[in-house]
C-alpha cells in the first residue's frame, strides 16, 4: 500500500513539473516575447510582419496550441509509464 502511495505521489510530482514547464514556456512566449521584448523583436521580420507584433498577435496562439499537443503526448507517456492509462 505504501509503495502505491509513493508511486502516485511521484506521478503527481512529475505531472506538476510538466505542467509548470509548459506554463513557463507559454508565459515566456506570450508575455516576455509579446510584451516585454516587443521592441527588440520588431527589428526582425517573419512573413512580412515585425516579429514582436507577430508574437503578440499570432505566435503566442500557435505556441499555445502546440503546447496542448505536447502536454497530451507527455501525459500519455507518463500515464503508460505509471500504468494509469486508459485502454
Amino acid at each position: 500500500m505504501e509503495n502505491n502511495k509513493n508511486r502516485m505521489q511521484e506521478y503527481w510530482q512529475r505531472n506538476v513539473r510538466i505542467l509548470l514547464t509548459l506554463l513557463g514556456l507559454w508565459f515566456t512566449v506570450s508575455y516576455v516575447f509579446g510584451i516585454l521584448l516587443v521592441d527588440e523583436l520588431n527589428q526582425f521580420r517573419l512573413g512580412g510582419f515585425k516579429l514582436g507584433f507577430w508574437f503578440a498577435q499570432q505566435g503566442s496562439i500557435y505556441v499555445f496550441v502546440i503546447i496542448i499537443f505536447i502536454y497530451v503526448w507527455l501525459m500519455n507517456k507518463l500515464d503508460r509509464e505509471f500504468d494509469v492509462h486508459e485502454d
